[in-house]
């Protein structure tokens, strides 16, 4: 779809069936070295690397049509000349004409996908392969429009019958019009005026940020949910699938849902391993004239019917992220450390009744951690000291006598069976039958008939062909009682810890956690000691964000320093640069009424925009400073409107071309698997509408107000002074040295 609207453009600016031919070869010749690339690299495709590539399709063609159209002006220029020269010098002075202004445009795209690079974690994960996609194709682009597009133009181009046509195409026309008699005839009168209305607009766009409710990543649109139930800890493994069945019917009457998938329990040795007491439900979903919100807002109405049990919804995908980032199934982890389990119990109930009472809050939970049965047994070590008998090795029987342990194996054919032992069903069914376990002790038995010196130690004992050892029941070594514990205890980072989670619903994520911490801050008094940590989606986003500013900064440093080291003059790289925050402009306004929040994809979409966005001031700029260094043009109003127009239609279509190929992902929103692509969609085509147009007539304006001298230094330094007549034919003295031309006109 992306391709088809480059098509469309092309055509209705160049309205040439030829030029449009050339310039769409660089979008399958730019794919195939990106996908060979995949290949030596091990790179899959996949949706992100699809992603890179969907966005990467209307800025491969920039470089083509920056050369086919320039070919295409000098070509034409040169057939209505007194004197025509050879066709293969026209074409090779006019790419390389415009071959600097590639070269660095193509340099700052490349430079502002390398914080992509920096990123850890899932976002890391997630969007490198966009940054690496791109690259690729833009590095393949640049070589396609110095190779393959000047081959192309010097075969299809110089007999064209349009050549002996010197009108544009009605668009065309149409645009130089609008942009000399609306544009620049107003602009260049009145540069301060209009660099105060864009000063305006960008500080208008940029309080936009601000209202905008914060996100991780955009929500995905799985067509499934994942709900964990969990009933009270200790509940059978019988009355936990009765509650699973109840909870699976409930779900089957939601319109929506078309079947349900169930465990309850998990195996001891499964990597998340979980009591009885816990269900996780897979709920597949057909489409319905029902909004996702409005669905999982049924179903959560459904499960509330159930009481005594917690629960939590979200998605295959999401739900696993949300594990990764924080260890809990929930976009918000508060999670409390302290030492003593009771104050930390309280502490949890107080965290969560504040967060009761934010809206947008829902799935809230405290973690399963409940008093329950147990029957302590405490081992007393003078008493065991007095038998003779480690407190270590006097655990390990009391483990082995009452939780077994696997002491062999049998083999019967090709099966294998595992020895386990330990005391009888009777030894272990009440605490006074416990008490009475016997218990080898490290005193034999003459030792206890009152011979002391036949008293030996238990690894003395061991050396004897046939020692007696005293057996003692377990009463008269450690007191064995009744009492209540923690069903677990959860330990972080050395330290013991509760988590109160909750998922977010009708709401942005950064604008909840705010008034979360907010309130807890306010009315939540931890004992000492204690403190809170905020995990989950959130402290990701944060960091993240911190972490792209970061690295914007330095690219941003990076480009200047790039282009810098061409132009030489800090005026000329600011005005380039300037056209940064024009695109932010639209970026910003559409993503505020399209996309309502500001994700990691967004952030990702405006650095994009950032080298997207210079590219045309690049090359208007150093348009104008051609025409003053070989054109005999002076730094003049005549010379920045001659600039601006001929500059108009590369600038335009490379702009439409690489906003409207987006199009189709800006269309898709909600769609399974452009989720994250289409803020970035968003983004670009907003930021390239305010850049272009505001490009007509700021860049003008500021050059013409601020350029003269940095031109002039840039000028002098080793080309001439720009106020001097430069003879027309400055352009035949420059030329490459070529061969004897084959193509003549």
């Amino acid at each position: 779809d992306g391709a088809i609207m480059v098509v469309i453009i092309l055509f209705l600016f160049l309205l040439n069936f030829r030029t449009t031919l050339i310039t769409l070869t660089a979008i399958p010749l730019s794919f195939v070295v990106t996908i060979l690339y995949f290949k030596w690299a091990g790179i899959t495709i996949n949706t992100m690397t699809l992603g890179g590539l969907a966005v990467a399709i209307g800025m491969v063609v920039d470089d083509a049509i920056v050369d086919v159209e320039n070919v295409f002006r000098r070509l034409r220029e040169n057939r209505h000349a007194p004197a025509p020269r050879p066709v293969l010098r026209v074409i090779a002075d006019a790419s390389a004409e415009v071959r600097n202004s590639i070269l660095f445009a193509t340099l700052l795209i490349i430079l502002v996908f390398i914080p992509l690079f920096g990123l850890s974690g899932i976002e890391g994960r997630l969007f490198a392969p966009i940054g690496i996609a791109t690259i690729v194709a833009m590095i393949a682009s640049f070589v396609v429009s110095l190779t393959v597009i000047p081959a192309l133009s010097s075969y299809l181009l110089p007999r064209m019958k349009r050549m002996s046509s010197e009108k544009d195409s009605w668009l065309v026309r149409k645009l130089k019009n609008f942009d000399r008699e609306f544009v620049l005839k107003h602009t260049l009168r009145h540069p301060y005026l209009i660099m105060g209305v864009a000063l305006v607009l960008v500080l208008g766009s940029f309080a936009l940020y601000p209202l905008m409710g914060k996100e991780f990543l955009p929500d995905f649109n799985e067509g499934t949910a994942t709900i964990n139930v969990l009933s009270a800890p200790g509940t059978s493994l019988s009355q936990s699938n009765r509650i699973g069945q109840i909870a699976e019917k409930l779900l089957i009457s939601v319109p929506e849902v078309i079947s349900t998938g169930r465990r309850t329990g998990r195996a001891e040795l499964d990597e998340h391993a979980e009591g009885v007491h816990y269900t996780e439900i897979d709920v597949d979903f057909r489409k319905t004239g029902r909004t996702r919100e409005q669905v999982l807002e049924d179903v959560r109405h459904k499960l509330s019917q159930i009481p005594g049990i917690v629960f939590s919804v979200g998605q295959p995908i999401s739900h696993r992220l949300d594990h990764l980032l924080s260890g809990v199934r929930a976009q918000i982890a508060v999670k409390i450390f302290g030492e003593n389990l009771d104050e930390l119990r309280a502490a949890a109930a107080e965290v969560e009744a504040q967060m009761k009472t934010v809206d947008g809050i829902v799935d809230l939970q405290i973690e399963k951690q409940v008093l329950m049965p147990q029957v302590k047994i405490t081992v007393d070590r003078e008493k065991a000291k007095l038998y003779g008998i480690a407190v270590g090795e006097l655990n390990e029987q009391l483990e082995a006598a009452l939780n077994g342990t696997t002491v062999a194996q049998v083999l019967d054919g090709q099966k294998t069976y595992a020895v386990f032992v330990r005391v009888d069903e009777k030894s272990r069914d009440s605490v006074e039958a416990m008490r009475q376990l016997l218990v080898d002790t490290g005193v034999d038995s003459a030792a206890a008939a009152g011979r002391p010196d036949a008293q030996t130690t238990r690894a003395e004992a061991m050396h004897t062909s046939a020692p007696e050892t005293q057996k003692v029941p377990l009463s008269l070594l450690a007191s064995v009682v009744e009492s209540k514990g923690p069903n677990i205890i959860n330990r972080e980072n050395v330290q013991r810890r509760i988590v109160v989670q909750a998922n977010v619903s009708g709401r942005d994520l950064g604008s909840v956690v705010a008034e979360i911490e907010q309130k807890i801050n306010a009315n939540v008094h931890l004992p000492t000691g204690f403190f809170i940590s905020y995990e989950g989606q959130f402290q990701s986003q944060q960091e993240a964000t911190r972490l792209i500013g970061i690295l914007s900064l330095a690219t941003l440093a990076m480009m200047f320093l790039v282009l810098y080291s061409h132009f030489r003059s800090a005026m000329i790289v600011a005005q380039i640069l300037l056209n940064i925050p024009l695109a932010f402009i639209g970026g910003l306004v559409l993503t505020y009424f399209m996309v309502g929040q500001v994700s990691i994809a967004t952030l990702v979409g405006l650095i994009t925009l950032a080298g997207i966005a210079s590219r045309n001031t690049i090359m208007m700029i150093s348009h104008y400073i051609h025409l003053m260094e070989h054109e005999g043009e002076k730094f003049d109003e005549q010379m920045i409107v001659r600039g601006s127009l001929e500059r108009l239609v590369p600038v335009t279509m490379t702009a439409a071309v690489a906003g409207l190929a987006l199009v189709p992902l800006v269309l898709s929103a909600g769609q399974p698997g452009k989720e994250i692509l289409y803020p970035v969609a968003v983004v670009i085509l907003g930021g390239l509408l305010s850049s272009t147009f505001l490009d007509m007539a700021v860049t003008p304006a500021v050059f013409y107000a601020f350029g003269r001298k940095a031109v002039e230094k840039y000028l002098a330094r080793g080309h001439g002074d720009p106020l001097d007549e430069i003879a027309p034919s400055a352009t035949t003295e420059r030329a490459l040295p070529l061969a004897e031309p084959v193509l003549t006109n």
